[in-house]
């Protein structure tokens, strides 16, 4: 897979679009069609009312998010079902499964 070869459209916050926050959670359900490949993205200022008005999501192709975080690129072969919050630490950037578990180190 290359960078900006179709990789399909997703659903993030506009908190992330508008620079407002930062990517926190990402998660892939299934596509709603065959333009969308099942990628959320959820900033880490985000609440569950924010979350609640569906005018604060926005419909992004996915090399936008790789413009925004390109940590994101390495996980988008995870299948359905995915659920990881991205960490940066000491300069380094991973991601962890809801059980802590280590997926794809990122420097």
């Amino acid at each position: 897979m290359k960078k900006g070869s179709g990789l399909g459209g997703c659903i993030i916050s506009n908190n992330i679009l508008e620079n407002k926050g930062s990517i926190k959670w990402c998660f892939r359900e299934e596509p709603v069609n065959e333009l969308d490949n099942g990628w959320r993205f959820l900033s880490d200022v985000d609440t569950d009312e924010f979350l609640s008005d569906s005018r604060n999501l926005s419909i992004c192709d996915y090399q936008k998010v790789i413009d925004l975080e390109p940590a994101v690129f390495a996980i988008y072969e995870l299948p359905i079902g995915t659920d990881l919050t991205i960490i940066k630490e000491g300069g380094n950037t991973f991601f962890v499964t809801e059980t802590g578990e280590l997926i794809l180190p990122v420097n």
